[in-house]
């Protein structure tokens, strides 16, 4: 959930499509970015799942480049900017199906969401008995359940969001912080 919460491209642009043209806009591009998850899903389910089945010294190397990763993206959140940018002057308007279509590009085409699930995945493995296909699509689907849930709040709530976080200066701190804490914890968790 935090991560879902965490600002990143996603979800500012869920939020502006929101403010600038409404929430049925906002509400297409969730759709699209939640679909083009399966994609990401189904690469690391049946990639992954043979990379374990041939090595778990492998494995245990993916984990690693994943903690990482992961270790990484929280250096790069501590070195950005913490305020938050909602400007949504050039925003071209687009049909539902466009930004439905777009988000799902968005997702599919963007090599960090696959990396992302290749960190973050592996860690959460639940079962020495279920096949790792099938945990994979159960982390998958909880993944774009919690994403779904939240990014279509973004999405109702637009307005209220982008009053509140001009209101309270900091709020891009907090949400800065946040995501830090949760790309290090997370990194950890992988490791143990």
């Amino acid at each position: 959930m935090a991560l879902a919460f965490a600002p990143g491209p996603d979800n500012i642009y869920v939020l502006v499509q929101s403010i600038s043209h409404g929430k049925s806009y906002g509400m297409a591009t969730v759709c699209g970015l939640i679909t083009g998850c399966i994609i990401h899903t189904t690469l690391l389910a049946f990639g992954v799942s043979a990379i374990i089945a041939a090595n778990e010294n492998l494995f245990f190397g993916i984990k690693l480049l994943g903690a990482i990763y992961l270790l990484y993206l929280a250096y790069k959140v501590f070195k950005s900017d913490a305020s938050l940018n909602f400007n949504s002057e050039h925003v071209p308007k687009k049909s539902l199906k466009q930004l439905f279509v777009q988000g799902f590009f968005m997702n599919v085409l963007n090599p960090k969401v696959t990396i992302f699930f290749l960190a973050f995945f592996p860690g959460f493995l639940f079962s020495e008995t279920m096949s790792t296909v099938w945990q994979f699509y159960i982390l998958g689907g909880l993944f774009m359940l919690v994403s779904f849930i939240i990014f279509s709040i973004i999405a109702l709530l637009a307005g209220q969001i982008k009053t509140y976080t001009l209101k309270h200066k900091n709020s891009g701190f907090v949400l800065k912080w946040l995501q830090i804490v949760v790309f290090v914890g997370i990194a950890v968790f992988i490791l143990i």
